[in-house]
């Protein structure tokens, strides 16, 4: 996978030893948790939002406590890469958030987010709560009588989130070039609307991407300077 690749490179650099800022949360914050693939380019968007708190990446939906990197990207976990989005609802609701996160999946795609495939890179919904399920509910009936086809994105129970290793903490900051160059070539900017069209009501429909490139026909651009 891509990834790897970028993260070895990231780690003999010291991006591993890096570590995420902390945000305190109040008692008046609630917390959402999203999984759209690779979980770098999850941070952002929600980031980008104000009344977002913290963002955090992480695996959720398995059954393994405490899993490492290594064991969810190996698939057999049960878990997905995720976001954890901590945010004051005074300032931002579900609903927004819930605009944001189909703007930056592919909804009709099964176990898989563009370059990245298997169980782990599924889109998926983690209500926390009765309300989160409802509305989550409602926007996914909404984006499939939208676009006329079967929304694959599921809505799962939420049983824990588990906080990744530090070095994938906000990544798109600590290694920017790295991080544009794996979205770019993962798929991801290719979509209309994705990074520009975060005010319109409605998902535009994703671009689907012919071929993807595999790690070992992406490893020689990767040796490009940085």
């Amino acid at each position: 996978m891509l990834r790897r690749t970028i993260l070895a490179l990231a780690l003999l650099l010291g991006a591993g030893a890096a570590t995420a800022q902390e945000a305190a949360s109040s008692d008046k914050d609630a917390t959402a948790v999203f999984a759209g693939g690779c979980f770098w380019c999850m941070v952002h968007p929600f980031e980008a939002l104000d009344g977002v708190v913290k963002v955090t990446s992480g695996y959720t939906g398995g059954d393994v406590a405490d899993p490492t990197y290594e064991q969810v990207s190996a698939g057999g976990t049960g878990h997905a890469e995720a976001v954890e989005v901590v945010y004051d609802p005074a300032k931002v609701g579900y609903d927004r958030l819930l605009d944001v996160y189909w703007r930056n999946v592919d909804p009709f795609a099964k176990d898989r987010q563009f370059c990245d495939v298997g169980h782990q890179y599924r889109s998926a919904i983690f209500p926390t709560d009765e309300a989160q399920r409802k509305a989550a509910e409602a926007s996914k009936e909404a984006v499939a009588k939208r676009f006329g086809q079967t929304v694959e994105t599921t809505i799962e129970p939420f049983k824990a989130f588990y906080p990744a290793e530090d070095y994938h903490q906000d990544y798109y900051k600590k290694n920017p070039i790295r991080y544009k160059f794996y979205r770019w070539n993962c798929g991801r900017d290719q979509r209309p609307g994705v990074a520009q069209d975060h005010e319109r009501d409605v998902p535009k429909p994703p671009v689907r991407i012919p071929s993807t490139p595999s790690e070992r026909s992406m490893r020689p651009s990767l040796s490009i300077p940085m």
